[in-house]
């Protein structure tokens, strides 16, 4: 039991030594940190269901992840490539669009939640 929570604990730190990687040298994680600031401000002040709130949460997290795995792409790809390499870039410029598409896609489920929302709260 002392073994596994060694081995686990280890686990936990090594991931939060990621997450201090992505936050102090990934720029692009901070806009979706700003993002998700607001877009849990509002959904607290639309009081949202809880269905709602679960499609938040879980675009919160697909996109907040796409964007860790797309960083952990680019370094393993610069890793291998100490120069410039149009198959590299492939791979790189391939990742970022699994991220961008992701976005889009929590972008519409927002809109779809908060647009209705919006509209009452103005009264239109």
């Amino acid at each position: 039991m002392i073994h596994w929570f060694k081995r686990v604990s280890q686990k936990i730190a090594n991931a939060l030594k990621g997450l201090w990687i992505i936050i102090s040298e990934e720029k692009s994680l901070w806009v979706h940190f700003f993002v998700t600031f607001f877009v849990i401000l509002f959904g607290i002040l639309f009081d949202l269901s809880t269905w709602e709130w679960v499609a938040v949460v879980f675009s919160i997290g697909l996109v907040i992840g796409f964007e860790i795995m797309n960083t952990a792409i680019e370094y393993l790809v610069d890793i291998f490539s100490f120069e410039y390499n149009v198959k590299a870039k492939k791979i790189k410029d391939v990742a970022a669009m699994a991220t961008l598409f992701v976005t889009i896609i929590a972008i519409v489920i927002g809109l779809l939640i908060f647009i209705p929302e919006f509209k009452e709260f103005l009264n239109i």
